[in-house]
């Protein structure tokens, strides 16, 4: 019932653009397997062998601890109308962050969102369709603004304290990389 491609086919790329939900897989070679589910418009298809999506501010970051130390990723996406698929993206995670000289480029792809913090590329290795029969059937009722009000009532620089205290390390304890630009203005040794 299942089947492997090396890309992204353009029926693949349509089935994508209509999923309002993804979920994204990462773990570490030692410790805890993560998942993280994602929608708020944040995915973007760049070509038949890359997808993107805009990260942004959580209340944990294993995904780039996970692709910092590894680069494993997996992108998930599920039909939850009559017609069932199951879509899995495997490969390689890249970060890019706002510091970045090719952040502009990246960024362009995407709608500016309160609380951004970075966009992680996938570059896809293999590419695995499933049935999709277990999943349940749901109607989409539309996005949460709760993620989008809370970043905007911390501001810049609420979010960049934010990010030092809580999405400094993951949950076994690796770098997420994400410290480093609030720490340019804070003092780490305080923490």
């Amino acid at each position: 019932m299942s089947k492997r491609f090396d890309r992204l086919d353009p029926k693949l790329r349509e089935f994508i653009r209509k999923q309002a939900l993804f979920i994204v897989a990462s773990a570490p070679h030692q410790g805890r397997v993560n998942t993280s589910p994602k929608g708020m418009n944040t995915l973007r298809i760049i070509d038949d062998r890359t997808v993107a999506y805009l990260d942004l501010t959580g209340s944990g970051a294993e995904t780039s601890a996970h692709v910092l130390e590894n680069g494993r990723l997996t992108l998930m996406f599920m039909s939850f109308d009559a017609q069932p698929l199951i879509l899995r993206l495997y490969g390689r995670g890249e970060i890019i962050r706002p510091d970045n000289p090719n952040w502009p480029e990246w960024h362009e792809h995407f709608e500016t969102i309160p609380g951004e913090r970075q966009i992680i590329l996938l570059h896809i290795e293999m590419v695995q369709t499933s049935c999709g029969f277990g999943v349940p059937m749901y109607d989409y009722r539309g996005e949460r603004e709760t993620l989008r009000e809370w970043a905007q009532k911390k501001g810049d620089e609420g979010l960049r304290e934010y990010r030092l205290h809580k999405n400094r390390v993951s949950l076994d304890g690796l770098d997420t990389g994400l410290a480093e630009e609030a720490e340019e203005t804070e003092d780490p040794g305080r923490l």
